[in-house]
C-alpha cells in the first residue's frame, strides 16, 4: 500500500495510520505500530479488508489472545467476541467511560475492534488519556494516590443482578456465575513508556483499598471528572473497512449511542497483558 503514515488524532491521544495492509504487515512496521500504541493509547487503520482469520492473525501479531467470558462469540471464532446492538435494542455495549478486563488479576493490554456493519451515521467511540488525567493532578493528590490501591470487580455489571441483567442486552451476554475481582495500585507505570497512568474507571472500581464505598466515592468521583475533560479525549468515527487497536492501561473508551434504530456489529479480540505495577 505504500510507506506507513502516522497522523495525530487529538492533543493527548489517538493515532490514525495509513499506507499499511495488515494482512501483509512488515516486522519493522509492526514495531513501528506498536510504538505509535504505547504512546499514543489508540491506533485507527483504515481501508482495511479483514476475514476473521485475517483479524485473529492480526491479533496474534501482538500478543496472545484472551477470549471474553461475557460478550457472544462470533460463531466459528471464539477468539472473536462480538460487540453488537441490533435495529430493536436501545441499550448498547460500552456506553459510558471504562477500560476493558481491569477487573482482571492479569488485565488485558488491549483491544483490536473491527467494524463489520456500522449505522449510516453516529456509533462513534470516545477515547480519553489516563496519562494525561493523572499529569493534570496536583502534586499533593499524587503522593496520595501513590499510596492507594483500588478494588475492580465485573459482578455488578455482567452479574445476575448487574446492570446489563436489567436491560436489553441481557439474554446476548453470558458469564452471569462467573466472579471477577481485583486490586491494582491507583496509579501504574506504563509497561512499555513507564509513563504514569491514573488507573481507576467508573464502570469496574468499587472503592480504594482499605476504604469504604462511601470514603472512596468523592474521591473517585473528582479523579473521574478530570478524566473526562474534553481536551484528553480524542473522537474515531468509524467508516467500513476500520479498525482499531488501543491500549487499555492508558485509555478509557466510550461507546457513543446516539443510533437507535439502526443495528451496529463489531468484532473484537483482546490481548493478554502484563502484571501492573
Amino acid at each position: 500500500m505504500g510507506e506507513m503514515q502516522i497522523m495525530s488524532l487529538a492533543p493527548h491521544c489517538g493515532a490514525e495510520v495509513t499506507g499499511i495492509d495488515v494482512r501483509a504487515i512488515s516486522d519493522d512496521d509492526m514495531v513501528l505500530l506498536q510504538r505509535t500504541l504505547a504512546h499514543s493509547g489508540v491506533v485507527l487503520l483504515r481501508d482495511q479488508q479483514l476475514t476473521p482469520e485475517d483479524h485473529i492473525a492480526f491479533a496474534r501479531r501482538w500478543g496472545d489472545i484472551d477470549v471474553n467470558n461475557y460478550f457472544p462469540a462470533n460463531g466459528g471464532y471464539p477468539e472473536i467476541a462480538e460487540v453488537r446492538k441490533a435495529e430493536t435494542q436501545f441499550v448498547n455495549i460500552g456506553g459510558g467511560w471504562h477500560t476493558d478486563h481491569s477487573y482482571d488479576a492479569v488485565p488485558a493490554m488491549g483491544s483490536i475492534l473491527v467494524a463489520r456493519e456500522l449505522p449510516p451515521v453516529g456509533g462513534d467511540t470516545l477515547f480519553a488519556s489516563m496519562g494525561a488525567a493523572y499529569d493534570a493532578l496536583s502534586d499533593g493528590l499524587k503522593a496520595t494516590l501513590g499510596g492507594l490501591r483500588a478494588v475492580h470487580s465485573a459482578d455488578h455489571i455482567y452479574g445476575h443482578d448487574g446492570i446489563y441483567a436489567k436491560t436489553d442486552q441481557a439474554a446476548d451476554l453470558k458469564g452471569h456465575d462467573i466472579s471477577a475481582n481485583a486490586v491494582h495500585p491507583a496509579v501504574i507505570h506504563h509497561p512499555v513508556t513507564g509513563r504514569k497512568l491514573l488507573y481507576v474507571n467508573p464502570a469496574f472500581t468499587l472503592h480504594f483499598e482499605g476504604w469504604t464505598r462511601e470514603e472512596s466515592a468523592p474521591l473517585l468521583q473528582y479523579l473521574y471528572s478530570v478524566a473526562m475533560r474534553e481536551e484528553f479525549h480524542c473522537r474515531l468515527q468509524w467508516a467500513p473497512g476500520s479498525v482499531a487497536v488501543w491500549d487499555n492501561r492508558s485509555t478509557w473508551h466510550f461507546a457513543v449511542n446516539d443510533y437507535h434504530g439502526h443495528k451496529r456489529l463489531m468484532h473484537r479480540i483482546t490481548i493478554s497483558g502484563v502484571a501492573l505495577s
